[in-house]
């Protein structure tokens, strides 16, 4: 049986003190794949910064992996980030070390400690992007699309029930979009893990349809991509 693995009812989103979102309602289920979608500035990035924790969330109810996201304090947000993978559209590689020596570091300042582990680890999250054979290269000498092969890695290190996707075909070429999509939907179905990826790119959204949900006027709305799907966007 699915269960819910995101919910936010009546939540305020606010940046800086300015109301972004009013009255979200939002629920996602564990092995669900949905867009977040809307204009810059509707507020998809302050939606997703509540859900992992660095933006609070003021006003409403929210959960997020089992972790309450009105009373999360502080010390408590690296825990719901351990629970989450997050993948950003500028990959956000440490740039003076290895794609490996990358994901080493994120799993000991994660908590793990045993060597054999953490190499056995790496070396499967890589083997699942196709980046196997690229793990003494340095974050220059790949393409974009490696290096966001490389972060969708990153984001899978822990297990994570949740990956959190902002605009990660936003610097690639329509090719290599593809086959990250691809390969975000296929993590998704294999390994039973929900994905909401913020997006402005629609005719992603024509060719790989999903459930979405739209940010406009402060408000979000939920259907098919072809209900909430604007041409004029």
């Amino acid at each position: 049986m699915r269960d819910t693995i995101l919910y936010l009812k009546n939540a305020n989103i606010y940046q800086k003190n300015l109301l972004i979102l009013s009255n979200v309602n939002l629920k996602l289920e564990r092995g669900a794949f949905s867009y977040l979608i809307g204009k810059t500035g509707s507020g998809k990035s302050s939606l997703l910064k509540v859900l992992y924790g660095d933006l609070p969330l003021l006003e409403g109810e929210g959960g997020v992996v089992d972790i309450d996201l009105v009373s999360l304090k502080n010390s408590e947000i690296p825990i719901l980030r351990r629970k989450l993978g997050i993948v950003f559209q500028d990959f956000q590689l440490l740039t003076d070390r290895t794609v490996e020596k990358n994901l080493i570091f994120v799993l000991k300042a994660t908590g793990w400690k045993d060597k054999f582990a953490i190499g056995e680890r790496v070396e499967e999250v890589l083997d699942s992007v196709g980046m196997g054979t690229k793990k003494h290269k340095m974050p220059h000498e790949l393409s974009g699309g490696e290096q966001q092969r490389v972060a969708i890695a990153r984001a899978l290190l822990n297990h994570p029930a949740l990956i959190l996707a902002d605009e990660p075909t936003g610097n690639l070429d329509p090719e290599t979009s593809n086959e990250i999509m691809i390969l975000l939907k296929n993590i998704s179905k294999k390994n039973h893990c929900a994905i909401l990826m913020a997006t402005h790119d629609y005719s992603m959204i024509k060719n790989f349809p999903a459930k979405t949900i739209k940010c406009e006027d402060g408000k979000i709305f939920h259907g098919d991509s072809e209900e909430l799907f604007v041409i004029n966007e």
